[in-house]
């Protein structure tokens, strides 16, 4: 390609691009707001450039979210900034997020549900050094009495009888992201949808 140096700019040109960068920012926060509320989906903004057609608005935010996700044939990536009253998620809360009998996530492969602590997105460390629930863990997983899966979210530990199904928080702001790899037709295809994690009230 071309090589491109900066400090040729004019003064005019170096100021138009520096406000064209916080514009995409902006931009960018609106977006992740429409992830936030469910209004899109990782398969919106994943995928080679004839799929984004020139919207590079989803290639940053594709870049921004998951660098290097997979196309929605591939891969879903299902994420959890808000609970299901919208409000953002945060460890001073406890949380459940129940998969009804049959609404496991469809794949051929296998899925996963990754707890991040905000604003670093990195994992959270704990006692039980989990990181992640994942549908080969299912064996060891506690069932719900209607054979439906619920997962216990929260900052400390729900009790040494549920602690299988427990995913560990931070004691602050957190996300989490399920992916979904090698999903099945009617996930692709938006008929199935992820639950949303509901707060728990005392």
């Amino acid at each position: 390609g071309k090589t491109f140096d900066a400090s040729k700019l004019s003064p005019e040109m170096k100021t138009a691009i520096e406000q064209g960068m916080a514009d995409a920012w902006v931009a960018f926060a609106g977006l992740k707001k429409q992830f936030e509320e469910g209004k899109l989906n990782s398969g919106d903004v994943f995928g080679t450039r004839a799929y984004l057609k020139g919207n590079y608005l989803y290639r940053m935010g594709a870049a921004v979210l998951g660098i290097y996700g997979n196309s929605k044939q591939e891969a879903l990536y299902p994420a959890y900034y808000v609970d299901a009253a919208k409000q953002k998620l945060d460890g001073t809360n406890r949380y459940t997020l129940r998969f009804a009998p049959g609404q496991s996530p469809p794949v051929n492969a296998f899925w996963s549900l990754t707890m991040y602590d905000e604003p670093q997105s990195l994992l959270v460390a704990n006692p039980l050094n989990r990181y992640l629930i994942n549908s080969p863990m299912l064996p060891q997983l506690n069932r719900d009495a209607d054979g439906g899966l619920t997962l216990i979210v929260q900052n400390e530990s729900p009790g040494k009888d549920k602690e299988a199904n427990w995913l560990p928080a931070p004691k602050g702001p957190f996300s989490m992201i399920m992916r979904l790899y090698w999903p099945k037709e009617e996930a692709v295809e938006g008929k199935w949808t992820a639950p949303p994690a509901r707060q728990v009230k005392e």
